[in-house]
């Protein structure tokens, strides 16, 4: 169905008058007369009758004016659905319990009249190539990764340092301690299911093995957040690593301890990228929110790898 010919029946019926409709269209009387009688045509009905006064609803017209404008609303709806500057602003989390979701839930509550759309794109290079097409406007990544250069046209800001904590069971040889020196990590089995070759975070992880040799086991199949929780509950011998600002809930049985990791803290940087032309105004609000909470890196203290130093 022709949507202009569809306007131009709705702005006559508003209207009274094919002059009148012809005028609030910008367009001809010649162009909605023609537009109308292709509807008319289209549908097999009359839907106005010309009077001394203008033109009248048919009992037709009448019945199909309720459904036109609810046409109309779709259609305008679809619009702005894919439409920078109307649409949601769209921005990449990776995950729903993670830093990056915790950010824009505080950007929400800065911002409640920007309307969001949160997504959940696991693979760098689906969420690159999203934001160089336009389908997303964001996303929350580690920058710099080896052989993982920001391509031409993106800009990124890092906006999250964060720093990583151990996860122990109750029964593990850590669990009593207040905070633990990396150093006397190693030795011990961190366990991390959620690691996969290739990514970003598996690039990181890799070089806090190297650096101060760590043994992270990523054996076995990944069943979640749940399982792992469960898993290092029952097992002494195991610990995990968890971002400190990631969301956690466990039964009260399992007894889990969050422990500071020091000497120095690895911290994770989350960084945000963004196509440099995208004109979605929330995504400049975005970007100066970040900036204005901006959790800054300490020189001293703190652990990351070199890539992310540049």
């Amino acid at each position: 169905m022709d949507l202009e010919a569809v306007r131009t029946f709705v702005a006559v019926a508003d209207a009274g008058q094919f002059r009148e409709a012809a005028a609030d269209l910008a367009v001809t009387q010649q162009a909605v007369s023609k537009r109308i009688a292709v509807l008319e045509k289209n549908l097999g009905v009359r839907l106005f009758t010309r009077t001394a006064r203008g033109a009248e609803l048919t009992f037709d017209g009448q019945a199909f004016l309720l459904q036109a404008r609810e046409l109309l609303r779709v259609a305008d709806r679809a619009v702005a659905s894919v439409r920078p500057g109307r649409r949601p602003l769209r921005v990449d989390v990776i995950a729903s319990r993670g830093a990056q979701a915790g950010l824009m839930r505080d950007f929400h509550r800065a911002h409640p009249e920007i309307e969001l759309d949160v997504l959940m794109v696991f693979d760098i290079e689906a969420a690159v190539t999203a934001i160089r097409a336009g389908s997303i406007d964001a996303t929350f990544r580690a920058v710099g990764a080896p052989g993982r250069p920001l391509p031409e046209g993106l800009d990124s800001v890092r906006v999250l340092d964060e720093p990583l904590q151990l996860l122990t069971g109750p029964a593990h040889a850590l669990a009593g301690a207040r905070s633990v020196p990396l150093a006397q990590l190693v030795g011990h089995r961190i366990w991390m299911p959620g690691i996969v070759p290739g990514t970003e975070w598996a690039a990181y992880y890799d070089d806090l093995v190297a650096e101060f040799g760590l043994t992270i086991e990523a054996t076995g199949p990944n069943f979640g957040s749940d399982a792992l929780l469960d898993t290092v509950a029952d097992t002494p011998a195991l610990a995990t690593f968890m971002g400190e600002h990631t969301r956690l809930i466990w039964p009260v049985g399992h007894g889990l301890r969050r422990i500071p990791v020091t000497g120095p803290t690895p911290v994770y940087p989350h960084s945000l990228i963004w196509r440099r032309d995208n004109p979605h105004p929330g995504l400049t609000a975005l970007r100066a929110f970040l900036g204005s909470t901006r959790s800054g890196r300490s020189d001293g203290g703190t652990w990351t790898p070199t890539w992310t130093r540049q």
